[in-house]
């Protein structure tokens, strides 16, 4: 006889989270409000693949950098051979997209996209491996004018939230200029360090040369010293990029947006060139970055299109809400406008009619399902943060009536003819 096992429970992976209500509605709230900005900036919605080709993460975000050497979740389809991978941002996707059906072909584009990526990282408070982000891509634009919109369409977000900029979030910039200023920068940076490697960790001996730029952006406290006094970027920058900077900070000035240039904001992600800028905030510990992102002109090239200036930027949506909790600033709780309670279920052909009534007028309404006495389903009511409790007692129904009872501010009982939905409806609206 086969003995009868218990099966096990199984789990999420670690570090990639379920959401659950009431959680769930926190994270509905702040997307409604970032859909709301981003339509008010003229932005279109974009989805694109979870699963891509690793080759389009290598070539994009580039081969030596931290995402595609240890992060990435990148595997073989054991069906056909494909190389595949999980994607770790946002923008490589959306990029393929726009060049693999020509949409950049007519006009310029703003999109935005929501959803998850995956990074193979160690799981910790705003750090997991599967996140989700909200990212803008505004494609075919050149000027300083679209990076200072991006910059903008982020402080909006902000106070939107209730947050301040400059006090819970602030804005960082840099500019990374052109290719041939890069490079130039590059050996100078590659000189200065050779001449430091009793300084240099394991790591940034390994990226000297390969990507020396990021190991200014080290975290390594006995390493600081030495990126600061390290050559910077910004004195090696040409006529055309110094005009472009200065345009964007014209016009962050112009607003009264105040930030911070930080020469050793380089970004982790090879396709950035000009204008970079991080926004971050000092209550969250180590995972201070909030909103990162800048320009990119060669990707769409690097990745098989026609040559056309880009910027953009990704959002981690845990982090703010990591962000709002931490400062008290809670979205608003969740909860039907009504809860209707129906004492004998066998009354429900004569409630359901009602129920849908509201409904179709805007209202929010829980229906009591299950049976349970009286006394039961007013605890639910209550509980359902509900404003009103409809009550299709027996007596009412008979009437062709509902009681209308207060929940919350401590108001009269009424009834309400059943006959007549139209009529009261609009008392059960929020204000």
């Amino acid at each position: 006889m086969t003995e009868n096992r218990k099966l096990q429970p199984l789990q999420a992976v670690k570090g990639m989270n379920d959401i659950l209500p009431p959680d769930s509605a926190r994270w509905e709230w702040l997307e409604a409000k970032m859909r709301s900005v981003l339509q008010r900036y003229g932005y279109q919605n974009v989805r694109t693949p979870i699963v891509e080709p690793t080759a389009l993460f290598v070539r994009g975000i580039g081969e030596v950098t931290d995402i595609v050497e240890k992060e990435m979740y990148a595997f073989e389809d054991k069906m056909n051979g494909d190389h595949l991978a999980l994607r770790p941002e946002g923008t490589a996707g959306v990029v393929r997209a726009m060049i693999e059906h020509s949409f950049l072909r007519d006009s310029a584009r703003r999109l935005y996209y929501f959803g998850p990526m995956f990074r193979h990282e160690r799981p910790q408070k705003g750090r997991y491996r599967q996140f989700h982000q909200m990212g803008i891509e505004a494609l075919g634009f050149a000027g300083p004018d679209v990076d200072a919109e991006v910059i903008l369409l982020a402080r909006t977000l902000w106070r939107e939230l209730g947050l301040v900029e400059g006090q819970d979030v602030v804005l960082e910039l840099n500019c990374l200029g052109q290719p041939d200023e890069r490079a130039a920068h590059r050996a100078a940076l590659i000189q200065y360090l050779e001449g430091h490697l009793d300084v240099l960790d394991e790591e940034a001996k390994r990226r000297m040369y390969a990507n020396p730029l990021r190991v200014l952006d080290t975290k390594n406290p006995a390493m600081q010293a030495m990126a600061e006094q390290a050559p910077k970027l910004l004195d090696f920058l040409g006529p055309e990029s110094q005009a472009h900077f200065d345009g964007v900070r014209a016009l962050l000035d112009s607003v009264g947006l105040a930030y911070r240039i930080n020469p050793r904001l380089v970004r982790g992600l090879d396709y950035y060139n000009l204008t970079v800028f991080e926004w971050v905030t000092d209550k969250l510990g180590a995972q201070g970055t909030v909103c990162a992102g800048g320009r990119y002109d060669g990707l769409v090239e690097q990745l098989g299109g026609k040559a056309t200036p880009a910027v953009g930027f990704g959002m981690g949506l845990e982090r703010v809400l990591l962000l709002l909790d931490t400062l008290g600033l809670a979205a608003p709780a969740s909860a039907p406008d009504v809860y209707a309670v129906v004492p004998d279920p066998a009354e429900l052909p004569r409630v359901l009619p009602t129920l849908e009534a509201l409904r179709a007028a805007g209202v929010a309404v829980q229906m009591h399902a299950g049976g349970g006495s009286f006394k039961s389903q007013f605890k639910k009511a209550d509980a359902s943060g509900a404003r009103f409790a409809l009550v299709f007692g027996t007596d009412e129904l008979a009437r062709g009536e509902v009681s209308l009872k207060p929940l919350r501010d401590g108001g009269e009982q009424v009834a309400r003819a059943l006959a007549d939905v139209a009529a009261w409806s609009a008392e059960l609206l929020p204000a």
